[in-house]
């Protein structure tokens, strides 16, 4: 890791403008600075499957194989297929800001010279939709098309003799809506009602019990909220109201072990307005536990450790640790101090960074410090609930 910073050796003079402009950047709000992303993400992939925190809009579901597929017909060769795919992919960033899409372009910035692509964004989920059916990477998938190739002629041939034994496969669902006929050359985000249809039958399909697979067969969407526990109704299943309970439960609890680490941070430069304004946020996140202690004395921890080794049984054992010692510390009735002062609490944190990032502990390594932006990873979980908003909305508005 010591490498990474090498470039910061030059002179302090280079290393202060370089680090300027990389504060100018804001870190994510939910990043995961304490390690405990593999429960979150357990959550959120009980709740949203087949959503990732970097997608943005639904229709990317059906860019990615409309793109792939054509190159399929055409035989591209699959030394060549990474290039030409990129090439369409960076192409469709113009199209949809020339359609007039201005919220959701991936790689709105950085056109040609996007990293990510959003076949690469959006490949996990097409395979957990049931969208994809090749089972493997996408550099595997690049590297089978080779023999996918024969594999179509020994069908052609084979039908060609009236043998029909050999069953074709395919990398993609058979019944996916086809390509628009101006696509690639115009696109938007706008679902037509058979690709809503789909997308939306898909999601029933291979997550029926999810709140994902809820919203989209309701008939309404949700209205907009930070939380998903935010907008729970009625006609929820009951099964769904104890998932959010227990993602809210989260959420609020591990938010203050954010917020002391920030706290330490800020002591450690030190800034005592922005010390003070984190000591003021954890006096705000204590009332609020206080306010649900009744809720949170009662929380069926083993049930919550039950529900996420269900979804990702390699949540590491020092994660599990490290969360219930601080739940225990943030719950704790007889405390007679606020938390920030709480001897306990601090060294749990401290330990916990120096565990995760070694020598890259902002808390022991001033260079680390100085990468701070004073807010890392401060934002209550949500779950990618703002990305599943916005695919819930987009498969209402094309059911319309």
């Amino acid at each position: 890791m010591a490498s990474t910073f090498t470039w910061l050796d030059y002179s302090e003079h280079e290393r202060r403008k370089m680090l300027d402009i990389i504060k100018s950047f804001s870190e994510r709000e939910t990043r995961d600075e304490l390690g405990v992303g593999s429960v979150r993400d357990a959550i959120a992939d009980l709740l949203f499957p087949g959503t990732s925190t970097i997608q943005t809009r639904a229709r990317y579901f059906f860019f990615i194989p409309w793109i792939y597929g054509d190159l399929e017909k055409k035989r591209t060769d699959p030394s060549k297929i990474t290039e030409r795919a990129r090439k369409q992919e960076t192409a469709l960033i113009k199209t949809l800001l020339e359609a007039g899409e201005t919220e959701g372009v991936i790689g709105k910035l950085a056109q040609d010279k996007l990293q990510r692509l959003p076949s690469n964004i959006y490949w996990q989920g097409l395979g957990v939709l049931g969208v994809r059916l090749f089972p493997g990477s996408q550099d595997q998938y690049h590297r089978s098309l080779a023999k996918y190739y024969t594999h179509l002629d020994q069908v052609k041939q084979q039908r060609k003799e009236e043998m029909l034994d050999l069953k074709l496969a395919s990398n993609w669902h058979l019944g996916l809506p086809s390509a628009p006929e101006d696509f690639p050359n115009k696109a938007n985000f706008s679902l037509t009602k058979p690709e809503a249809e789909f997308l939306r039958e898909q999601i029933q399909t291979h997550s029926r019990h999810s709140l994902m697979a809820f919203w989209v067969g309701s008939k309404n969407p949700p209205p907009l909220s930070d939380f998903p526990w935010d907008v729970i109704t009625n006609s929820f299943p009951q099964d769904l109201i104890n998932q959010l309970a227990h993602a809210q439960n989260f959420s609020e609890t591990i938010h203050g072990a954010a917020l002391l680490y920030n706290l330490l941070l800020a002591e450690q430069i030190p800034d005592h307005e922005l010390a003070e304004m984190y000591r003021q946020e954890l006096s705000g996140w204590e009332k609020q536990i206080k306010d649900r202690i009744g809720i949170l004395s009662n929380w069926d921890i083993a049930k919550f450790w039950e529900i996420v080794y269900n979804v990702n049984p390699r949540v590491p054992r020092f994660t599990r640790m490290f969360v219930e010692e601080w739940l225990g510390l943030a719950l704790a009735k007889s405390r007679p101090f606020k938390i920030f002062d709480d001897h306990s609490a601090r060294e749990l944190i401290r330990n916990r960074e120096r565990f995760l990032k070694r020598g890259q502990s902002r808390l022991e390594n001033r260079r680390a410090l100085d990468l701070w932006t004073g807010s890392a990873g401060t934002g209550r979980l949500n779950y990618r609930w703002r990305i599943a908003q916005n695919h819930i909305h987009d498969i209402h508005e094309g059911l319309k």
